[in-house]
C-alpha cells in the first residue's frame, strides 16, 4: 500500500509540476501577487471548519466522555492533527483516524468507545459529503448554460449513494469488527499485539449503540455539513484577493466538487495534481481564466501546508514528550 502511495504521489506532483510549467509560472505568479500578503488570512480562516467538525465530534463523544474532559479546543486540535496526516501524508486517508484514537486516549481512556465515535463519524462524514457534493452540483448546474455534464455528475452521485447507506447499515446490523477480530486472530494469531488492541465485540456494541441515539446523530450531520459549506469562504476570499471575485454560491461549487474528488481518488497522497486540475476545470467552466483558476488551485494547497504542517509538529512534539515520559519512569523503575 505504501508504494502505491508513493507512486501516485510522484505521478501528481510530476503532473502538477507540468501542469504549472505549461500554464506559464510567470503569469501564474503575476496572478497570485494581485492577492499579496492578505492570501495568508486563508490559513486562520481555516479553521472555522474544523472547529465545527469537532463540534460534531464532540456531540458523538457524549457517552464515552460524561465528564467532558475533551473539550472543543482539545478536539479541534485532535481534528487538525487528523486532517494534517489525511491530507499531507502517504496514508491513503485513514491514517488521520488512526492518529485521532490514539491522541484522544490523552483525555479519555477508553480506546473502544473513543473508536466508536470515530467510526460513526466518518459514517456521518460520508453522508455530509454527498449532501454538500449535491448541493455543488446543483450550484454548477444553476451556474452553466449547458448543464449536461453537471447532471451526469449528480446522477452518478446518486447511483453510488449505496455505497454509504451500505457502510451505515453494516455497522448497524453486522459484527463488522468482531469479524474482523477473528480474522486478525487467523493472520496474526492469538498472542499478537494487533489482536489483543481489537474487542471487535465491544466495539460492534458501542457502534450499535451510537447508531441508535438518532438525535446525536442528525446534529453531528448538521455541525458537519456547517464545516464544509464554512470552507467555501476560502474559495470565496481567495478570489477575491485574486482579482476574480464570484458568487458564493459559484464558490460552493468548486468547494463542494473538489472535495468530492479528493474522496473518491483517496489513493492519491495529498490529492497531488488531482485537486489543482479539478479546481482549475471547474474554473474555467465558470468562466474564469486558467492561469487564475490555477492560481487559485496553488493558494488552497499553500493554505494546506502553512495550516497543516504546523499541526504535525505539534502531535511530535505531543508524542516526544510521552516518549520521554515513559522513558524516565521506565528509569526510576
Amino acid at each position: 500500500m505504501k508504494r502505491i502511495a508513493y507512486l501516485t504521489g510522484l505521478l501528481g506532483l510530476l503532473a502538477l509540476t507540468a501542469l504549472v510549467i505549461h500554464e506559464g509560472i510567470g503569469d501564474i505568479a503575476t496572478v497570485m501577487a494581485q492577492g499579496g500578503w492578505l492570501l495568508l488570512l486563508l490559513v486562520p480562516l481555516h479553521a472555522l471548519p474544523l472547529l465545527l467538525d469537532a463540534q460534531g465530534w464532540r456531540v458523538l463523544l457524549t457517552s464515552a466522555d460524561p465528564e467532558e474532559k475533551a473539550g472543543l479546543g482539545f478536539l479541534w486540535w485532535v481534528a487538525t492533527v487528523r486532517e494534517a496526516v489525511n491530507r499531507l501524508l502517504p496514508t491513503m486517508s485513514v491514517g488521520g483516524e488512526l492518529v485521532g484514537v490514539r491522541l484522544s486516549r490523552l483525555r479519555i481512556r477508553d480506546t473502544t468507545a473513543v473508536t466508536a465515535t470515530i467510526v460513526v463519524e466518518v459514517m456521518v462524514t460520508l453522508f455530509a459529503q454527498y449532501l454538500f457534493s449535491a448541493l455543488g452540483v446543483l450550484m454548477l448546474i444553476a451556474a452553466l448554460q449547458d448543464s449536461g455534464q453537471a447532471w451526469i455528475i449528480l446522477a452518478g452521485l446518486a447511483l453510488s449513494l449505496p455505497v454509504p447507506v451500505a457502510f451505515a447499515l453494516s455497522l448497524r446490523h453486522t459484527a463488522l469488527f468482531e469479524k474482523l477480530e477473528g480474522a486478525a486472530r487467523k493472520l496474526f494469531g492469538e498472542d499478537h499485539r494487533i489482536v489483543a488492541m481489537i474487542d471487535g465485540a465491544r466495539l460492534d456494541a458501542q457502534i450499535r449503540a451510537l447508531n441508535r441515539r438518532r438525535g446525536e446523530l442528525v446534529a453531528a450531520l448538521g455541525w458537519q455539513f456547517a464545516g464544509l459549506v464554512s470552507g467555501t469562504l476560502e474559495i470565496w476570499f481567495a478570489l477575491m484577493l485574486l482579482g476574480h471575485p464570484v458568487p458564493f454560491w459559484q464558490a460552493m461549487a468548486i468547494e463542494a466538487l473538489t472535495q468530492a474528488v479528493r474522496h473518491v481518488a483517496f489513493f492519491v497522497p495529498a490529492g497531488l495534481g488531482v485537486q489543482e486540475a479539478v479546481v482549475m476545470l471547474l474554473g474555467q467552466a465558470l468562466g474564469m481564466d486558467a492561469h487564475v483558476s490555477l492560481a487559485l488551485a496553488l493558494v488552497k494547497r499553500a493554505r494546506e501546508i502553512l495550516f497543516g504542517v504546523p499541526a504535525l509538529l505539534s502531535w511530535q512534539w505531543v508524542e516526544l514528550r510521552r516518549w520521554r515520559r515513559g522513558a524516565a519512569s521506565g528509569a526510576t523503575q
